[in-house]
Parts: C-alpha cells; structure tokens; sequence
C-alpha cells in the first residue's frame, strides 16, 4: 500500500507540536545536542510515537526553526549543539 502524503489537520497539528517542543527545550537548554533533545520528547514528553532520532531533528531544526535557532560544532564531543540565534552560547570562531 503506497505512504499517503498530505497536509492533514493531524499532520500539521504534529508539526506545530514538535515545532513548539524543540524551541521550548532548545531555549530552556542552549548548547544542546540533537540526542539530548530527542530524549527529552521521546521520554519526558510523550512523543515516543513520532518516530524522532537524532538525525531527523538534524534535518527538522534547519527546514522549520532556522528563523529561531542556530547550530554551531561542538569540537570537543565533535557533533552539532543547538542554540538561539544571537544567544551567547555560541563561541567565538
């Protein structure tokens, strides 16, 4: 049976769910990692059924957030921390 693809009144109600979520952790939060922050919604949030991994909050932070948040490497643990954009967290080059 092929994926249905739409914008249904769930989907988008998930969306703006998980859109809310990331920015209210990220902001309470900044330098976090993309495994903190699904740990975070799968366990204490009860969104284990949406299917999050570290990599799909990759993609989910740049695609519908990029307006509020910014990434920067973290060289020690090598991997993306997230933060608000102009917060200052983020180190200087």
């Amino acid at each position: 049976m092929p994926r249905r693809v739409g914008a249904g009144s769930q989907k988008r109600a998930r969306l703006e769910r998980l859109k809310h979520e990331v920015l209210r952790f990220v902001l309470a939060n900044p330098g976090c990692s993309a495994q903190s922050i699904v740990a975070e919604l799968a366990n204490d949030r009860a969104m284990r059924n949406h299917g999050l991994t570290p990599r799909k909050i990759g993609f989910f932070i740049p695609r519908y957030l990029a307006d509020r948040l910014t990434w920067w490497q973290d060289h020690v643990a090598g991997r993306r921390v997230y933060g608000e954009i102009g917060h200052d967290v983020v180190p200087e080059p």
